[in-house]
């Protein structure tokens, strides 16, 4: 899940940061990706609206590892 498109469904980081349970400083430190725990959050509490993508996280995972 994209941190852009979470904002963009909350409308402001600070309700961003309740509906996912941490303080709004956290939001800042996310980067690009919503953390998955917090994005398998934020997909039950919007009934799917914002989607959880594993293999969004899988493939950032693969990048940083250097198997591109």
């Amino acid at each position: 899940m994209y941190t852009k498109d979470a904002i963009a469904y909350f409308k402001t980081k600070a309700a961003l940061a309740k509906a996912a349970g941490v303080r709004k400083p956290t939001v800042y430190g996310w980067g690009e990706l919503v953390p998955e725990g917090r994005a398998a959050r934020l997909e039950r509490l919007t009934n799917g609206a914002l989607k959880y993508d594993l293999s969004l996280y899988q493939n950032r995972d693969g990048i940083q590892k250097g198997a591109a």
